[in-house]
């Protein structure tokens, strides 16, 4: 269960309670109390065997007396997720073999490229590949396209694996929430082609990637990891392009598998990760 609420005494007392009186035997729980936003976060596991649909009518009345916004889930439950990718394939392959050997709890129901290059790497995985080619005068329709295949599949994540198109407002505000990019983090310094280039002409120390909500300002969205490594002078361009692929991996598949686990909750254009 996850939950944020206007701070106030009780409420750790109220929802233990609630789930004690249900057989519930807490299993982990993490709270935080903003001072800035004077909000209230918790993420509790608990087993119980009270069925789930009266854990609901009892959270929703408890939601009632505290202004609450909560979910509930069953931990551990794969998410089904779509990915998204142009022509890069390092966070696909990541992502589909840490599924497969990791069990990162996600269900990789669809690949989405504009291009074709990912096609024998979803093959390889048993993943459906959808070509949906973006052109400047198709972009409406194929984002359309998107939305009905999130609708038929019952798509719960979309991850942004070096997907290399800006979605729309409209998309963004349709899938709040549950859209995760990757990006490298030289930006706003190093933007447009060859960053790397970039980032090795001025001697930069220190290469990174950000994982993030998706919103309508573009690569602005709600922060969920970061990463980086060091380097030196001794690094070459396509040194630091290596590294900086690896950092991208390890950063999305962080944030995928907090997401997965319902680690994060949004709190305006931050984040609470619990850990």
């Amino acid at each position: 269960m996850t939950l944020s609420c206007p701070d106030r005494p009780g409420i750790v007392h109220a929802v233990a309670g609630l789930l004690a009186a249900h057989g519930g035997n807490i299993t982990e729980s993490q709270q935080f109390g903003d001072p800035l936003s004077g909000l209230f976060f918790m993420r509790v596991q608990v087993e119980s065997a009270s069925p789930r649909g009266e854990l609901e009518e009892a959270l929703a009345e408890l939601a009632g007396r505290f202004s609450m916004t909560w979910a509930l889930d069953v931990a551990g439950r794969p998410m089904r997720t779509l990915i998204m990718g142009s022509t890069a394939a390092h966070c696909l392959n990541d992502l589909a073999f840490r599924q497969r050997s990791e069990k990162l709890p996600v269900e990789l129901v669809a690949v989405v490229s504009n291009h074709t290059a990912l096609a024998d790497l979803a093959a390889f995985y048993g993943i459906p590949f959808h070509h949906v080619p973006v052109r400047r005068d198709t972009k409406a329709q194929a984002e359309g396209r998107l939305l009905e295949l999130v609708a038929e599949l019952d798509v719960e994540l979309v991850v942004l694996a070096r997907y290399m198109q800006i979605l729309s407002d409209d998309l963004c505000r349709a899938l709040a929430g549950r859209v995760i990019n990757i990006h490298h983090s030289f930006l706003p310094s190093f933007k447009g082609a060859r960053p790397y280039a970039q980032a090795h002409d001025r001697g930069v120390k220190l290469i990174g990637a950000t994982a993030h909500y998706v919103t309508g300002e573009l690569d602005e969205g709600p922060i969920i990891e970061q990463d980086v490594e060091r380097v030196d002078h001794t690094r070459t361009v396509d040194d630091l392009v290596a590294l900086g692929q690896d950092v991208e991996r390890r950063a999305l598949a962080r944030a995928v598998r907090w997401h997965a686990e319902h680690r994060v909750l949004l709190n305006a254009h931050r984040t609470i990760v619990f850990r």
